[in-house]
């Protein structure tokens, strides 16, 4: 019997392991609230946007400060860009640019 290969995770799904697996390090849990991606394209880039809602169980201030340089594996894309910022809420709120690589 022969089954059709699985479908390679997108760059959200991947993008958000990537956080879940960063903040673990920092000794946080993570679970995300929302996530939606927007296509993205400049004249010699083509990517996507991620906008992201996550409830974080522990206090994420170290992590926050330390998430612009952190190095987030996506397979099949560069993190050009990240912001994280606590919400109101007591949520945090992550704005993401992935790159596709050819």
């Amino acid at each position: 019997m022969r089954m059709a290969p699985l479908p390679r995770p997108d760059a959200g799904t991947l993008l958000a392991r990537a956080l879940v697996a960063d903040a673990c390090r920092h000794g946080l849990l993570l679970d995300v609230r929302d996530w939606r991606v927007i296509p993205w394209a400049s004249v010699t880039f083509v990517g996507d946007r991620h906008i992201a809602t996550l409830k974080v169980a522990g206090d994420p201030a170290a992590w926050l400060a330390a998430l612009p340089e952190a190095e987030l594996a996506v397979r099949g894309h560069l993190v050009a860009d990240i912001v994280a910022r606590r919400a109101p809420d007591g949520m945090v709120s992550v704005e993401a640019l992935t790159l596709h690589r050819h």
